[in-house]
């Protein structure tokens, strides 16, 4: 678990940065605004309760640009500071572990490995929240109960609840994984004050800086499909599960036969997804890593309360309130089987690591086909301008990749120096990130970003939005 945790947190930046997956999805508009050195103004006044990403990761990328002048350096800085953040999560998490055998540091290898594939290379908040949450559930059990302990407690749990709403219920994991040892717990009593005073801090940052009339309505549709379990429904996962599945199957037959060890039981699901990708895949994830946060809200909350569970100690599951639950708990720990775990997170690393595979090799043709229609002749004054042209030029398979409202802004990254002949519109796009206000204020100001380019942005933002 350990390896491949902090195996896949390396891999994370070195695929993220090699293939510029900071300008994937909605990474397009973050890493302009990275550039332009406005991603305040842009769009993150709108969602002022996850400010942790911004304090992160634009406020260093946005003062290298400011420094360097640099457009593609800061967003460098901004995409190494994202992609970064699970490996810093689990190096914190080791370092506030003080448990047996440090049991919470091993899950949170586990989550970091089998759950953030699905959405890896979407700039989502809830990567962010992730990273946080397994050193704030180490501090919250492990740090001393001092001025020190408890400053750190309220200063991780702080982070947590502003990286995403989702991180609310992170802390509420917590607490609950606390309370596991009773509502009397001196560790319990002090992370839920920590997190009463974070909630009061969070809840004045979001009335006093509440979104645009314009947005405020969209991020109430995002909260709703935020929870719907209608996004579960992707090839990816489906065929994870069923690989799964099929593994624990195996599993018990041959146990049932007495023939060797679970790790046999592998050989089948693995040579059946290897015949399906080579013969009947047609899926690719990609824009699904968007929909698939849902997997992190539901997956790494159990997986929380299944490592605190494991650090407690027999005096601390007698006084549980669940103590009644615990005979059961011990008996599943002692049915743990180090094979067939070991085999179960190959199969999900496989599948993981070919659907990675996939995406990056896809990802790197969309961004190709973009630059072509950028730099090229091609245009469609239809859209509004002889300087705009169509992504719909791009193939029918390929254009799975595009995220319509950022389109426009990754035509601009793509174009050598920053400086398109044509700026790539999707036609079915109907959000409009900026103001024209906002984007002719972007126009006069960030002079790291070519002016033909800034000049198309406010172009196109002042035909769609006043």
């Amino acid at each position: 678990m350990i390896a491949a945790g902090l195996g896949a947190s390396l891999l994370f930046i070195l695929a993220g940065l090699a293939a510029e997956l900071q300008m994937f999805g909605d990474g397009s508009i973050f890493s302009y605004a990275v550039a332009a050195q406005d991603a305040w103004a842009f769009h993150w006044h709108n969602i002022s309760g996850r400010m942790f990403s911004y304090v992160f990761a634009y406020i260093p990328a946005e003062t290298y640009v400011a420094i360097s002048k640099s457009a593609r350096g800061g967003i460098f800085i901004y995409g190494l500071l994202h992609f970064s953040a699970p490996l810093l999560g689990l190096v914190s998490t080791w370092m506030a572990d003080r448990t047996s055998s440090r049991v919470i540091f091993i899950y949170a290898c586990f989550s970091t490995a089998c759950l953030c594939p699905l959405v890896f290379g979407f700039p989502t908040e809830m990567w962010m929240a992730h990273a946080v949450f397994w050193p704030a559930l180490a501090l919250a059990i492990c740090a001393p109960l001092n001025r020190a302990g408890t400053a750190a407690i309220f200063i991780a749990l702080l982070a947590l609840i502003f990286t995403h709403e989702g991180g609310i219920i992170f802390a509420i994991t917590i607490l609950s994984a606390l309370f596991l040892r009773g509502g009397g717990d001196l560790r319990f009593r002090t992370a839920l004050g920590a997190f009463l005073i974070a909630m009061m801090i969070w809840l004045v940052v979001r009335l006093g800086l509440p979104p645009d009339d314009y947005i405020s309505g969209v991020l109430a549709s995002a909260a709703y499909r935020f929870i719907d379990l209608g996004n579960l429904e992707q090839p990816a996962l489906l065929l994870l599960l069923g690989a799964l599945w099929d593994y624990m199957i195996m599993v018990f037959v041959l146990r049932r036969l007495g023939a060797g060890a679970p790790l046999y039981a592998v050989l089948l699901p693995g040579a059946a997804l290897i015949i399906y990708w080579l013969w009947l895949d047609t899926s690719l994830l990609a824009d699904a890593r968007y929909e698939l946060r849902t997997v992190l809200l539901i997956a790494t909350p159990a997986l929380g309360l299944a490592a605190a569970v494991r650090t407690m100690d027999e005096e601390n599951r007698r006084k549980s309130p669940f103590r009644f639950l615990m005979p059961l708990v011990a008996a599943i720990e002692k049915r743990f089987d180090p094979q067939m775990i070991l085999g179960a997170i190959a199969l999900i690393l496989l599948v993981h690591v070919v659907e990675t595979t996939k995406f990056l090799g896809a990802w790197g043709e969309y961004k190709s086909a973009i630059r072509a229609l950028a730099t090229g002749t091609d245009s469609d004054p239809a859209l509004g301008s002889p300087r705009f042209v169509s992504s719909k030029r791009i193939d029918v398979d390929l254009n799975r990749l595009t995220w319509n409202s950022t389109t426009p802004y990754l035509s601009v990254l793509s174009a050598p120096g920053l400086t398109p002949t044509r700026l790539v519109i999707d036609p079915d796009a109907g959000y409009f990130w900026l103001s024209c206000a906002t984007a002719t204020k972007s126009e006069q100001m960030s002079t790291a970003i070519p002016l033909p380019a800034r000049e198309l942005i406010r172009q196109y933002y002042c035909l769609h939005r006043s």
